[in-house]
């Protein structure tokens, strides 16, 4: 009986393993998708919100660019 318990035991460390991995895996998956799209970070239209934020470009410059870079 003993030896039974063992195995079980054994059998749900194993799963409990293999979740963790696939657990990780499907995490750092995400994260990549997620994170290192190129242009999502630093794209155009951000540089120019933070343009207009900080006050170096006006409304009407803002709007006009913000089209040109929609189309």
């Amino acid at each position: 009986m003993d030896m039974m318990w063992g195995w079980s035991a054994l059998m749900g460390f194993m799963f409990l393993a293999w979740l963790v991995v696939i657990a990780a895996l499907v995490a750092g998956a995400w994260w990549l998708v997620t994170n290192a799209r190129p242009g999502r970070r630093g794209g155009a239209l951000e540089i120019l919100r933070e343009r207009y934020a900080r006050g170096e470009i006006s409304r009407e410059e803002y709007e006009s660019r913000r089209k040109d870079l929609a189309a």
